[in-house]
């Protein structure tokens, strides 16, 4: 494992600490879990622990929203109200950030969220997020998309309005300043 992906003790505590107190904040997100065996399950997985990090310092604010197909597994997701504010103006995916010949956004989605260890959430994840909060109400998520739709040039996103969860479409190349991504990672 590279150093570079590991987390330095005192950052590693910190973090756990946000985490600890978001958790115990928001137990709707993940009634019946315990944070004891989730904090055990992060501080055994140092590049899992890096990746929470790199959601949390890229304004995901990351937290449990259940548990894996496997009861040791935890999933932690995006779960800031808005998309966060640091990935924003991304379009989808590196081979749509290449087809752009002028006014490149910084960076793509889906490249950003490999480089830091995660998966966009699909459109089924989405909804099921937003059983357990209200999310983008005045932003966009990128979703995973299927290929097929990505295969003719499209990508999916996801808000909230109007009491109601949407999913459209749009070229892969676009970016606006109120889309972002949301991922998850499982630990």
């Amino acid at each position: 494992m590279n150093d570079h992906k590991l987390l330095q003790n005192e950052r590693l505590n910190e973090l756990l600490t946000i985490l600890e107190n978001r958790f115990t904040k928001n137990m709707h997100l993940h009634q019946e879990l315990e944070w004891s065996k989730i904090r055990t399950k992060v501080e055994s997985n140092p590049s899992k622990a890096w990746t929470i990090n790199e959601m949390e310092v890229s304004g995901g604010e990351p937290n449990v929203i259940g548990q894996g197909k496997k009861s040791d597994v935890y999933i932690f997701a995006d779960c800031y109200a808005e998309s966060p504010k640091e990935r924003r103006s991304f379009c989808y995916d590196p081979e749509a950030l290449a087809s752009r010949k002028v006014n490149k956004p910084k960076y793509s989605a889906v490249g950003f969220a490999n480089e830091i260890g995660i998966d966009l959430l699909t459109e089924e994840e989405y909804r099921h997020l937003q059983t357990l909060g209200t999310f983008d109400l005045k932003t966009s998520s990128w979703l995973k998309t299927p290929e097929k739709i990505r295969t003719l040039g499209g990508a999916i996103f996801g808000d909230r309005r109007f009491d109601t969860v949407f999913t459209y479409h749009n070229g892969a190349e676009s970016y606006y300043g109120g889309r972002s991504f949301r991922g998850k990672v499982l630990v």
